[in-house]
């Protein structure tokens, strides 16, 4: 009950359940229910607007992929994850790329170690999804670790025995691990799966094709990778796979066009000109593999292997000035670059004072020579280069002789 003092004096009782206040609780009533239609209006609109972002960058990863563009591809994929971080197609989508690139040219090691993180991020956010923990194991074996992908892919298969990456996942820890019949017969389940769904045939038969190859049957091998690559012709990982079957048959016409394949996709790809560099060192084309080792150099200059199988060529053609020039830079870049001691081409420095000595560089070569005591000292590396007490034969009769050293057994 309120009550109010009217201007004459007298004391007026006004009822709040009054047909006076109705309209105030109406006004609230309204206002509440567009508030909440507004919340619920507005988390629609952004959901629907997170799912438009999502469907955008994943259909547009996948005709990336299928364009052969596997940066532009990973790129859309970590777009889809940055727009819903709990996307699970994303990251299988973005593993499996990542693990394509790592193939497709030297020194891209970093994507399969990439990979892996992201499968771990996945399973820390889905830890029961098995879609998941199949593109963990395929992420762990491409990383080497066979037996924990074979776990894992088991797992999978035990509560959904038609989980096609997970055969795949299996079939290739297992060829891994030499266990090859069990390979080819998970990779035959895999691609009998993939058919039936239409998906991931490109991946099953791949897989098939690795495993066919592990049993020595190339011929097969090359079949069943040739319906790999009906499915995606732009995959420049499919045609370097394909040239090593055909190698294994010597069939190097085929090879060779494998290769030209990947530069009519990749115009600077370096790995295929290390790999024609290979194939014509095999066919003895000296000249064919001098140039093709050089346009390596020229694309990677600071790829300290490139310089030595380019020395090699040189010292192999009697050009041994620039087969010194050529070691020498691969010895600096493996210094510079702090390489392991498992790691260090050795090469560089023994066939650079080879071809030092070869010359009459006496100068030269006792600094070669002095630089890997060091290098083997500090390293404590298992080879050994020594020079009887009176140092190298050109050197005898200089000035400086090299001082007797035998690195560490």
């Amino acid at each position: 009950m309120k009550v109010s003092r009217q201007s004459s004096g007298r004391f007026v009782r006004h009822s709040l359940s009054g047909r006076g206040c109705a309209p105030f609780f109406v006004l609230i009533a309204v206002a509440m229910s567009v508030v909440a239609l507004g919340r619920s209006w507005i988390g629609q609109w952004l959901n629907m607007q997170r799912a438009q972002r999502v469907a955008v960058n994943l259909p547009a990863a996948r005709s990336a992929l299928q364009a052969g563009d596997l940066s532009a591809a990973i790129e859309y994929a970590q777009e889809a994850l940055n727009n819903e971080p709990i996307d699970p197609l994303a990251y299988e989508f973005l593993i499996r790329a990542l693990i394509y690139r790592s193939y497709s040219e030297i020194g891209r090691e970093s994507d399969r170690e990439r990979a892996l993180a992201v499968s771990a991020t996945a399973l820390g956010k889905l830890a029961r999804n098995d879609d998941m923990l199949a593109a963990r194991a395929y992420a762990l074996q491409a990383n080497g670790a066979a037996d924990e992908a074979g776990r894992i892919a088991l797992r999978v298969i035990e509560r959904s025995p038609d989980h096609v990456l997970a055969r795949i996942a299996l079939s290739l820890a297992y060829g891994a691990q030499g266990i090859f019949e069990a390979a080819l017969r998970e990779a035959e389940l895999a691609t009998d799966l993939a058919d039936r769904i239409r998906d991931y045939q490109l991946e099953s038969y791949r897989a098939l094709a690795i495993a066919h190859g592990d049993l020595g049957n190339y011929q097969r091998a090359l079949v069943e990778l040739d319906h790999a690559i009906g499915f995606n012709s732009k995959l420049i990982p499919l045609h370097f796979e394909s040239a090593l079957f055909a190698l294994q048959v010597s069939d190097i016409d085929r090879a060779t066009v494998s290769y030209y394949r990947v530069m009519s996709l990749d115009e600077g790809n370096v790995k295929v000109r290390v790999r024609l560099c290979e194939l014509s060192v095999r066919l003895q084309e000296r000249s064919s593999a001098l140039r093709f080792c050089q346009e390596v150099t020229q694309l990677a200059p600071d790829w300290a292997d490139g310089w030595r199988r380019l020395g090699r060529e040189y010292f192999l053609s009697g050009s041994f000035g620039e087969a010194q020039d050529a070691f020498a830079q691969c010895a600096r870049l493996q210094l510079e670059q702090n390489v392991s001691a498992d790691d260090l081409q050795i090469a560089c420095w023994y066939l650079q004072g080879q071809a030092a000595e070869i010359r009459g560089d006496c100068d030269s070569l006792l600094a070669i020579y002095q630089e890997f005591l060091d290098l083997a000292r500090r390293a404590d590396l298992p080879q050994t280069w020594s020079y009887p007490p009176g140092g190298p034969s050109i050197c005898v009769r200089a000035t400086a002789t090299a001082t007797p050293q035998v690195a560490s057994p």
